[in-house]
């Protein structure tokens, strides 16, 4: 081999190792959730500072407010590969986990803290592993959503047979509709990115969410009534595409793991924050605040809604989640 070509070698090997040192994932997280809620936040900040710790070698785009679907769209679409990464709630999940709507059932968790430990530790490996395996998604982590409050457009509930025959919007899925239908409201199942004028237009007479997403979504402009429910808590995951997270590097994906457990934890703070002063400052805007017994509505829902449910959650699977230290 002479100079010319061991220097044309060199170069070569020279190019390969930079192309290599450059190689980059890109990941496109969406959330149907949009504005300044937390966990759009959360994309934000993780993205940046993963991009950092990994040298861009993995570049996260955030698509929120459903700019990519809604969100059994975007499911679909990290399940097929065609987008990488999804926040969605658990229950969303059920096609795949039959099981996992029961953290999603409504009064199941004591409060905030319970969810956040249950929901990062053994339980949820248990449906990561049945998730990797039906559908070929990983859960990276759950995060709190929030309390789920009712709001009205122009009827005062003041008492659960207030509820009756109004056209209450729910995610799509079940346990939601089926506790409506407990609360004698007709469920109206709609994409979230269509909630805001449906509710400004009358398709729906209300909605259920938690007090920051009332808040991001701008829905207290177009609802005249807070009703201080306080019916689910919901966890919400974080679910990549499991053939797209292998494709990264072993050390860049505890990268990801490290800066993505820590913003969690970030956005449940900021959840849990705001959930302690939305109330007087939608009160500010001119909604009205209305307490209802909770034990009327708790009673109610709990006779029909995990008896319903028991063959799909397992049984006994309600009360050992609800007493879980």
């Amino acid at each position: 081999m002479n100079r010319f070509t061991r220097a044309a070698v060199a170069a070569a090997v020279v190019c390969a190792l930079h192309g290599a040192a450059q190689a980059q994932t890109i990941l496109r997280w969406g959330d149907v959730v949009g504005g300044s809620h937390p966990q759009v936040q959360m994309i934000d900040r993780v993205a940046a500072e993963v991009k950092a710790k990994t040298g861009g070698r993995v570049e996260i785009q955030a698509f929120a407010g459903g700019q990519i679907g809604g969100s059994r769209d975007m499911i679909e679409a990290v399940a097929n590969g065609s987008q990488q990464l999804v926040t969605e709630g658990a229950a969303n999940f059920g096609a795949w986990i039959p099981s996992i709507s029961v953290v999603e059932a409504p009064y199941i968790w004591r409060d905030p803290q319970h969810l956040i430990k249950a929901l990062n530790g053994p339980l949820l490996a248990q449906y990561n592993q049945q998730l990797v395996k039906a559908r070929g998604m990983r859960i990276l982590g759950a995060v709190y959503y929030g309390t789920r409050h009712v709001t009205t457009s122009t009827k005062a509930v003041n008492t659960l047979a207030d509820m009756k025959g109004l056209k209450l919007r729910v995610p799509e899925n079940d346990v939601f509709k089926a506790m409506a239908e407990s609360w004698g409201a007709r469920p109206t199942p709609m994409n979230f990115n269509e909630l805001y004028l449906a509710l400004k237009q009358g398709v729906v007479d209300g909605q259920e969410n938690p007090l920051p997403t009332i808040k991001s979504g701008k829905f207290y402009e177009v609802q005249k009534y807070l009703v201080l429910s306080g019916h689910i808590m919901t966890p919400r995951l974080v679910v990549v595409n499991d053939a797209a997270w292998q494709k990264i590097a072993a050390t860049d994906r505890k990268a990801v793991e490290d800066v993505l457990k820590a913003q969690m934890a970030w956005a449940d703070s900021q959840i849990i924050a705001q959930e302690k002063t939305l109330v007087d400052e939608f009160k500010a805007a001119g909604v009205t605040v209305l307490q209802p017994d909770v034990a009327e509505w708790r009673k109610a829902t709990l006779a029909a809604v995990p008896p319903k449910f028991e063959a799909k959650w397992g049984k006994g699977t309600y009360e050992s989640i609800a007493n879980m230290k």
